[in-house]
């Protein structure tokens, strides 16, 4: 024992007797021990799991003596429970003094339960051993030991133990088999015995208590059945019989015990797979609306104010709030899933925005301050309860011992937290449903529907309620249909109530199509049914765009992304990378075949949301072109440094042209993108223009253990993410990817050295490249080889040209482009119209970028600012500062460029091409010809 010993003072001795007359009592009857164990363990020191472990060895007298030759169970039983009564004065008075927080008591008193099983489980199994032998099992090619698991669930599943917590264990084991000692008995019966030797030894009340309560009625069939089940068996209830209530329980479920690798895999898949849903999980709404009705209805019959715990605003209220979150978008966000303590999960939903920052301080005071009195009210006489105590004495020493000089000031700060909890609780899940849900009336809204739309739309309606997919549908899928028509019906009519008649009838055909797609995947009937206002809205965006409409028609996962109004917050780059990591967590290292489906499904989530912005006239058209480049740019560096790892795996790792080795911070690759992609300018159907430049030793091999030159990994690294980026899959490809821009063309290599890439850019790259370098920018990989990069392209811009050589140049190219691309004047039926290819045709697109490339090559060397930036707008702001071209102009010319991308967004939204008639736009196409007769002639 310590030889320092701990002696407290009056004002301690008085703060324990206030706080806990059980741990007082402790104190006084074994004031010589308290005081040695304080001394050693004292209230500044953290206790981790390694001392408790230690310390469970030496209170039960074990030591240093094998488990095999140790089996006095009555020292193991007494010395957990005096080790439980020195621990427990030590935390209740460490939290009387407020020497401790929250969330280090709690986590404490988790590892010390750790301990505590996993030296029982040890000590009863080695018992047990040496009667039966070790329990086998017997497969067809070899034969494996059997392991128990044993799963904790609610506060110490998520380590968050309080003072007088019973622990909730469910065990399991991996299958059935026979033991291998003289007397053999089926491992069921072993791990039995195992299991009842486990709860004896913490749960059995001796002449020195307990060491923790056991309660076993969370395993599945709850009491009265077997008391340990095999993984098979485990897996057969989840998928049969697993209700709601239960997904709740084991999202806090932790196997507390030493187990094998595999076997901790196994469980934690299935665990996994039962608890949370890849999608968003809007089928756990209707359960978690009758948990509720039933925690309301309980609190009514109860009456009980004086419950910290279950009364209104109480902790489980929190816990429900949290836990229901988790629940519903745990299996689309892996962080919710990996994060189950109350605490650390509501951090995790605020950051990403599913609760109110505000709301979530709220919370998590409101959490800290009733754990605090549970723990509190459960140090008085160590009982398991959370009510307040209805003598005035004792109420009086629990607000005491809080820090509060009355009952009444205690009472009030108690019931401002509870009706901060109580708000949003009573909001939690049934404030997504409209509140005239209940009362549609599917006939009435019918008829206002024919009267809206005509007979034909009811016609259209009917058939397809009566068609053979929905008459097919199971009896689930049947009921959900139900349930979600009369909401849908109920957005047609607000749609052609607020917006007429044929916009509606535009989006009935579009709707039907949803619908005929989402039919026999139910799950997405329920999100329209629990999202009734979204579903409004999701009816003027089916009319607007045939596109989206068929996005998520094809791919109803999107639909998620619309009901959840993503669309009004773009993520930044910075939040784009972060949510692709994320969805990224869950896919193994060379799985191609689901990072090819993550990168694809992030692509089309992160592009409806922009669409649908575009769309409803929430951003502006440069925003939705920086949205679309940064949603390509994340993914090229998602693909780059995944290729480069693979690669670097099977081969090793290239050198670089220095002498040293390169590595996944310098990869010595770069991505380079030109066009709309380097002009931050990308439309919906923009391909990706990319450049792949690198500083490797071509020559030198990789240092693996199978190694290849540097050229080879070269090709092999961008001929893998070119795989990634452009395979087609059942999901479509991410980006259309085009190389012909690299030097030489289809005729060059796929990736090139920086130091290649100079000398043919002074030297033998055409006119019409230089054009093209200006819309160029260095995006990701090595930074080394992207500043060499802006170094080549700065250092080429400015390079001094005659400007009447390069007004020719820029000539010669626009005619090319105009003779392969733009229309032809076209008449019609009702005299002559000439159409306008908006990108291609004289006036277009096409013209102002010629024009802004003409100025950065002509002028840039007078003028280097000119050659700073890759997109036309800030091309021509630099013009402006130049004085060569009157503001005005170049404001006029700024402000065409973006009202004709705007159109083009407009057209790809609604699957259309880039033509229009001239009339609308003759004016602005008479303006920019104006500009080029002027400047190019």
């Amino acid at each position: 024992m310590a030889s320092l010993y701990f002696i407290p003072n009056q004002a301690q001795l008085d703060c324990l007797s206030l706080a806990s007359p059980f741990a007082s009592q402790i104190y006084q009857k074994h004031s010589d021990d308290a005081q040695a164990f304080l001394g050693e363990y004292g209230f500044e020191r953290s206790l981790s799991s390694l001392d408790f472990d230690a310390l469970v060895r030496r209170f039960v007298g074990l030591g240093k003596t094998n488990y095999l030759d140790f089996t006095n169970e009555e020292m193991v039983m007494s010395g957990l429970r005096k080790l439980r009564q020195m621990l427990m004065l030590k935390w209740i008075w460490q939290d009387a003094l407020s020497a401790i927080s929250l969330e280090e008591l709690t986590h404490e008193l988790s590892d010390f339960a750790d301990s505590c099983i996993q030296f029982s489980k040890d000590f009863v199994y080695h018992k047990l051993t040496k009667r039966y032998g070790e329990p086998m099992i017997h497969q067809k090619n070899k034969t494996l030991k059997d392991e128990l698991a044993i799963i904790a669930m609610g506060k110490l599943g998520a380590q968050e133990l309080n003072l007088s917590s019973d622990i909730d264990l469910i065990f399991v084991h991996i299958n059935n088999g026979e033991t291998n000692g003289k007397k053999v008995i089926d491992n069921y019966k072993f791990m039995r015995d195992l299991g009842r030797g486990i709860i004896k030894i913490l749960d059995e009340n001796t002449e020195h208590g307990f060491v923790f309560r056991v309660d076993m009625r969370l395993r599945p069939w709850g009491d009265g059945s077997p008391l340990v089940m095999h993984m098979a068996a485990l897996d057969k209830y989840f998928s049969q019989h697993g209700r709601t209530w239960e997904r709740f329980a084991w999202l806090k479920a932790r196997v507390v015990n030493d187990i094998s690798d595999e076997f901790a895999q196994q469980l934690n898949q299935l665990s996994r797979n039962f608890v949370h849903r890849y999608y968003i999980d809007y089928s756990a709404f209707s359960a978690l609306r009758e948990m509720k009705a039933m925690i309301i209805n309980q609190q009514t019959q109860r009456q009980d104010l004086g419950n910290v715990k279950l009364g209104v605003g109480g902790i489980r209220d929190i816990e429900f709030i949290v836990q229901a979150f988790a629940l519903i978008y745990g299996g689309h966000h892996i962080r919710i899933a990996e994060n189950p303590a109350c605490l650390d999960c509501l951090t995790v939903l605020t950051e990403l925005d599913y609760i109110d920052k505000d709301e979530s301080k709220q919370l998590a005071a409101a959490y800290r301050f009733l754990r605090r009195l549970e723990h509190a009210i459960q140090a008085r006489h160590d009982q398991q309860t959370q009510c307040l105590p209805s003598n005035p004495d004792e109420m009086l020493a629990i607000a005491q011992t809080l820090g509060y000089e009355s009952v009444k000031a205690f009472r009030s700060v108690l019931d401002a937290h509870r009706h901060n909890v109580s708000r949003p609780f009573g909001r939690m899940v049934t404030d997504r449903q409209s509140p005239k849900q209940e009362s549609l009336d599917i006939i009435q809204i019918q008829s206002s529907l024919d009267d809206a739309l005509g007979d034909n739309s009811a016609v259209v309606l009917d058939e397809f309620m009566s068609s053979r997919l929905v008459t097919g549908l199971d009896d689930v899928a049947k009921d959900r249909l139900n349930q979600a028509y009369p909401i849908i019906l109920h957005a047609l009519l607000t749609h052609a109530q607020k917006d007429g008649a044929e916009s509606a009838k535009i989006a009935l055909p579009r709707l039907i199509a949803l619908l005929e797609a989402i039919c026999r995947r139910s799950i997405y009937l329920v999100m329209l049914s629990e999202n009734p206002d979204a579903t409004v809205r999701l009816i003027p965006t089916l009319s607007a765009s045939p596109w989206i409409a068929r996005e998520l028609a094809h791919y109803p996962v999107l639909l998620d992304t619309f009901l959840q109004k993503r669309y009004l917050h773009l993520p930044d780059k910075t939040e784009l990378t972060d949510i692709l990591r994320q969805s990224l967590l869950r896919v193994e290292p060379f799985d191609d075949e689901g990072y090819l489906t993550t990168i694809r499904l992030f692509k089309k989530t992160q592009v409806l949301a922009v669409a649908t912005a575009d769309v409803l006239g929430l951003r502006h058209t440069m925003k939705v072109s920086d949205s679309l480049t940064y949603i390509a740019e994340v993914v090229l560096e998602s693909a780059l440094y995944r290729a480069f790892h693979e690669l670097s795996v099977k081969h090793g790792f290239p050198l670089l042209n220095n002498g040293e080795r390169a590595h996944i911070a310098d990869c010595g690759f770069a991505i380079t993108g030109y066009g709309k992609l380097g002009g931050l300018e990308m439309g919906y159907a923009s391909d990706l223009d990319l450049v792949f430049l690198h500083r490797i030793d071509e020559k030198s091999e990789t240092d693996g253990e199978k190694p290849i030159s540097g050229m080879k990994f070269a090709s092999r690294l961008i001929q893998k993410l070119m795989n990634y980026l452009a395979t087609q899959t059942r999901d479509g490809r991410a980006y259309e990817i085009d190389t012909r821009l690299r030097p030489s063309g289809n005729a060059g290599v796929p990736v090139i050295s920086t130091h290649a890439f100079e000398l043919y850019q002074t030297d033998k790259a055409w006119a019409w490249e230089h054009q093209a370098l200006v819309r160029a920018r260095g995006l990701t990989g090595d930074v080394s080889v992207l500043k060499e990069f802006d170094r080549i392209r700065k250092q080429v811009l400015t390079t001094p040209r005659q400007a009447a050589q390069v007004r020719q140049d820029v000539i010669e190219m626009r005619q090319k482009m105009q003779n392969h691309l733009g229309t032809k004047m076209t008449r019609r039926e009702h005299g002559e119209a000439e159409q306008f290819n908006l990108k291609q045709d004289f006036g277009g697109l096409i013209d102002i970028e010629f024009l802004a490339q003409f100025m950065v090559l002509a002028y840039a060397h007078e003028h280097p600012n000119l050659a700073i930036w890759p997109d036309n707008v800030r091309i021509f702001e630099e013009v402006e500062k130049t004085g060569i071209w009157t503001a005005d102009r170049c404001q006029k010319l700024t402000q065409a460029y973006l009202d004709l991308r705007k159109k083009t967004h407009e057209l790809a939204l609604s699957e259309q091409k880039n033509i229009v008639g001239d009339q609308e736009w003759h004016e602005l196409r008479q303006f920019v010809r104006e500009v080029w007769e002027d400047v190019l002639g």
